[in-house]
């Protein structure tokens, strides 16, 4: 556990999703904690589980979907190397210069980094936001996921740093 921090609940299971609504248009929803500000609490994250949908297989044509969750609101999908970004997610299908549908391919930040790190992230506001958008897909698209963690209770200038530096870096 992070110094500073004191663990107030179980590990925590919180489902998500971000569907698209009009095909290859970028998509965020919100996902509310229901953190309490007055206690100084924060969300600490475990692991992130992202299940972008498979991109449809057009012949010629290349097609993904791309996914992120990140601790702070976007307007397009984002990257591990923004420092607000937790998880990444990309489904591909290659078919460019194919006549049939091509091969498809599947990229993720995993889900757990390969070491033996505490947490892979601190959420000190209220929400956290999953953001979707396809390439090239006749249908709409999104992604389904679950992200574990649990609530902690941060002494007061821990608390305020890490509320400033999410929204400041936003």
């Amino acid at each position: 556990m992070p110094r500073g921090l004191k663990q107030t609940s179980s590990t925590i299971a919180i489902g998500f999703s971000a569907l698209e609504v009009i095909p290859n248009t970028f998509v965020q929803s919100t996902v509310d904690l229901n953190l309490s500000p007055l206690d100084n609490e924060v969300f600490v994250v475990l692991a992130i589980d992202m299940n972008p949908f498979t991109p449809d297989a057009v012949a010629g044509a290349d097609t993904k979907v791309e996914c992120t969750v990140t601790t702070t609101s976007q307007t397009a999908v984002s990257g591990l190397d923004d420092s607000n970004c937790l998880a990444v997610a990309q489904t591909h299908i290659k078919a460019s210069g194919f006549a049939d549908g091509g091969v498809g391919f599947q990229t993720m930040g995993m889900e757990t980094p390969p070491a033996n790190l505490d947490f892979i992230g601190i959420i000190a506001t209220n929400d956290f936001f999953v953001q979707c958008q396809g390439r090239n897909n006749i249908a709409t698209r999104g992604v389904n996921g679950k992200m574990y963690g649990y609530r902690a209770r941060a002494d007061a200038s821990i608390y305020s740093a890490l509320v400033q530096s999410e929204v400041l870096s936003a």
